[in-house]
């Protein structure tokens, strides 16, 4: 399970967004400590979408 706080993604957009290509998989965003949003690449969500 991947986990990043939502600093992540303020802090440093692309290379957030590098890191969910690069991992292919969902990432749990956390907000204060608990889990607030998954995020994925659009190629990940596809291949997903795709299987269902």
């Amino acid at each position: 399970m991947n986990i990043k706080p939502s600093t992540s993604i303020r802090q440093d957009y692309n290379g957030f967004a590098i890191y969910c290509r690069e991992l292919d998989e969902p990432v749990i965003i956390t907000r204060n400590g608990e889990a607030d949003l998954v995020v994925m690449s659009h190629e990940a969500f596809q291949r997903k979408r795709l299987l269902n």
